[in-house]
């Protein structure tokens, strides 16, 4: 086995689907350290004291990360996707875990190449998303990749529904509350805010109808949006236990002799 066949096997997970590499396990607590030090360095009594280290760390992180970007353009070429194909390396590179990858090593350039206060906030934001990049670590994600894909026209019908839903519901409400609270019901788009915040169960309470039409109309729209909440849940819900058990099934008939 080449040198480059030995690193793929470490750093991608395809290759071992029995469980994580040593290397893949070090990454994994890197990329969770570097979240938990962007979701600290957003405390100024934390980050004042220590900027020093935060910056010094952040050096550290993204010295790591970008050798194993460049790592993984190195390996590419032993990905079976690419097997065969012209340009394998920029075929890797513009798929989406890739680009994750990518966007991992911006704070990076971002921090050296400007000191733009903004800059350097955007920056702490997108050293918290490296996060996601755990996500093609672990084999519960590609389940919830396919039981989405699995559904995705019942899903799509549910988010066409709940929409239809909303904007029916700030309809009514305009008519019941506009002339009693014009500035929060006046309009269809004023009342769409008082539609979602209901219909999602979230339910604020800055916007609430104050006439009696308008509250009767309230209280049935709020019922209705336990069933908009529930209809893709329950979907989305039967779809990954769908995955699962297709998944169990495969795994225990490749144990079969």
């Amino acid at each position: 086995m080449s040198i480059r066949s030995r690193f793929y096997d470490e750093l991608e997970p395809r290759a071992r689907p029995h469980g994580l590499s040593g290397a893949n396990k070090i990454i994994a607590l890197l990329i969770i350290l570097s979240a938990l030090m962007a979701i600290l360095e957003t405390e100024p009594t934390i980050r004042g004291p220590h900027a020093g280290t935060f910056f010094t760390l952040h050096l550290v992180f993204g010295a790591v990360f970008l050798v194993e970007y460049l790592v993984r353009i190195w390996i590419a070429v032993d990905d079976p996707r690419f097997a065969g194909k012209s340009f394998p390396r920029l075929r890797w590179m513009l798929t989406p875990s890739a680009i994750i990858d990518f966007l991992a090593l911006l704070p990076l350039l971002l921090t050296l190449a400007s000191t733009s206060l903004y800059w350097l906030r955007f920056a702490r934001i997108v050293r918290i998303l490296r996060i996601v990049r755990l996500g093609r670590m672990s084999s519960a994600f590609d389940n919830i990749a396919v039981a989405l894909y699995a559904r995705r026209f019942e899903l799509g019908v549910a988010v066409i529904i709940a929409l239809l839903m909303m904007l029916f519901s700030a309809t009514l409400l305009y008519f019941a509350e506009a002339e009693a609270q014009p500035e929060a019901f006046g309009s269809v788009p004023r009342a769409l805010w008082w539609a979602i915040v209901t219909l999602t169960t979230i339910g604020y309470g800055d916007v609430y109808p104050i006439t009696v039409l308008g509250r009767a109309c309230a209280a049935l729209i709020a019922i209705s949006g336990i069933g908009v909440i529930a209809m893709p849940t329950g979907i989305f819900a039967a779809a990954f236990s769908d995955a699962m058990q297709k998944k169990n099934e495969e795994a225990e008939q490749a144990e079969r002799p």
